[in-house]
């Protein structure tokens, strides 16, 4: 289609007939996972699986694309599937609209795609779904904290074990060696130094629907917009390369 003649000059016919072929499951569509979807879509991916329990509030719209008057109060996975079958009608995307957590790792994961791609900012829920993908050999990439930080020059790949100066990695390496894992996790993350000066925990206002009440409170961090999507397109340009067949430059 004349909509993908760049990308798929840019992969060639193989290359992008692969990528097209391509499923991928997006876990978490906020700041970063809904930039995460937009790559993908506007590359020309065509089976989504999304996944989110939350409602858009008036603030996401500082940083997260889906976020718009319009869509206020819709659900975030209505949202991002009304969005990619207005960039691609010919995609098939499945909006579940349920929290991660162990019992519903297998609606999540289940016809196993061919890229999971972690976008969770909820400690307990990301690490069971790192953990059951590991297990299940699904391949993965997972993102890291992005509030706080100012300098896309310190952004990198790694594996999660070998990150440094990321507190949310720091207590995800610890969890997930107490599953088994002890390598093995690509993910995003900044390596900028950055004050952690939490305020005390709160609903913000960010969550809201169905399963709002799961989990802790979360603690408010303030956020660039550029830098959180910024982690979504990278995340998205990673997931394009690996599941064209591209090797990505370390």
């Amino acid at each position: 289609m004349e909509r993908f003649t760049r990308i798929r000059l840019f992969l060639g016919d193989e290359r992008f007939r692969k990528l097209q072929a391509s499923s991928v499951t997006v876990v978490g569509l906020g700041a970063v996972g809904g930039y995460v979807v937009e790559g993908l879509a506007r590359a020309g991916i065509t089976r989504f699986r999304l996944i989110d329990f939350d409602t858009v509030q008036p603030s996401n719209i500082n940083r997260q694309i889906l976020a718009l008057e319009s869509t206020i109060g819709r659900p975030k996975v209505e949202a991002a599937r009304d969005r990619v079958l207005d960039i691609n009608a010919s995609c098939d995307v499945e909006a579940l609209q349920i929290f991660a957590a162990e019992e519903t790792m297998a609606d999540i994961l289940t016809p196993e795609p061919d890229l999971l791609i972690d976008a969770i900012d909820s400690l307990n829920p990301k690490v069971q779904l790192l953990t059951a993908a590991y297990h299940r050999r699904i391949p993965l990439l997972s993102s890291m904290g992005a509030a706080l930080r100012t300098d896309p020059a310190k952004i990198q790949f790694g594996d999660l074990f070998s990150t440094r100066k990321c507190p949310l990695a720091r207590r995800l390496r610890k969890r997930l060696r107490h599953n088994g894992i002890e390598q093995g996790i690509e993910c995003i993350y900044s390596t900028e130094d950055v004050d952690f000066t939490y305020r005390p925990p709160e609903r913000d206002g960010d969550s809201a629907g169905p399963y709002s009440g799961r989990g802790r409170a979360r603690r408010t961090l303030g956020s660039l917009p550029t830098l959180t999507g910024i982690f979504g397109l990278c995340l998205a340009n990673r997931a394009i390369l690996r599941l064209a067949g591209v090797a990505a430059e370390e």
